[in-house]
């Protein structure tokens, strides 16, 4: 059970991160919902638990950003047990040699530095905390990527190899760290993506989406609840022991 712990969930004005704070709130967690846009407070509002929600702006590629709005969290909770590092951005869909040097410097930051800004400035309160847990949502586009994502797939990787480095430095204070890595989740931000990847290719948006669900050993889109399900499980007392680990929930879209 995760009711009555604090959890701070990245990136959660929409999308998967809304799913999975509204799934925490739904176990009767406090959810402080950071994100830059103001999509946040239609979070809290779906939630509708004023007492146990706390809408904070946050830009994860800022430190000031991210050290007051974990400092707001404890402050209104009193401390602070999950973290979930959900922020992430799609980066550009184009041939190596078409990617610039700020897209790939902007991909890195907000997917990989924007989680280790998040994460080390929470670690003091998730190590001191009772039941402490880390979960990253990462990608199978960092195992099984597609043409034209090496900055995403680089980046979804690279959190991966962050994540098993930090279950082994907050294995002492009993603080499980683990990944989830999502398949093509249902939503408006997959569909940007199939839009692009046609628009590079010159083919109809069906044929992308097609071929994805052709690769899948379930041809069906993630639900995104089915994820949030999971980070609720990671936080919980009955993972304790689960740490290190990169999960998928990919209908079958990856396979280690």
């Amino acid at each position: 059970m995760v009711a009555d712990s604090t959890v701070f969930v990245t990136g959660a004005s929409q999308g998967l991160g809304r799913e999975i704070a509204v799934a925490f709130a739904d176990e009767g967690a406090n959810v402080a919902l950071a994100a830059r846009s103001d999509g946040i407070y239609e979070t809290a509002e779906l939630i509708d638990a004023p007492d146990r929600t706390l809408a904070v702006e946050t830009d994860v590629t800022d430190s000031e950003s991210v050290a007051d709005a974990i400092a707001a969290t404890v402050d209104a909770f009193g401390g602070l047990d999950c973290l979930v590092n959900n922020a992430g951005i799609a980066g550009p869909t184009a041939p190596i040699e078409e990617t610039t040097d700020d897209e790939w410097l902007e991909t890195l930051d907000v997917n990989v530095v924007g989680v280790a800004r998040v994460t080390r400035e929470a670690a003091p309160h998730l190590r001191s905390s009772e039941r402490g847990s880390v979960i990253n949502i990462s990608s199978i586009g960092g195992k099984r990527p597609y043409a034209n994502r090496t900055p995403y797939a680089a980046s979804k990787m690279g959190l991966i190899g962050m994540t098993r480095a930090l279950a082994a430095e907050f294995g002492d204070d009993d603080v499980p760290v683990n990944a989830i890595c999502p398949g093509p989740v249902e939503g408006d931000r997959i569909r940007g993506v199939f839009e692009r990847q046609a628009e590079e290719a010159g083919v109809p948006v069906e044929a992308v989406e097609g071929e994805v669900l052709e690769s899948l050993m379930i041809d069906e889109l993630v639900p995104p609840e089915e994820v949030a399900e999971l980070a609720v499980h990671l936080a919980s007392a009955d993972s304790r022991h689960v740490t290190g680990q990169d999960i998928n929930v990919s209908s079958g879209g990856a396979w280690y």
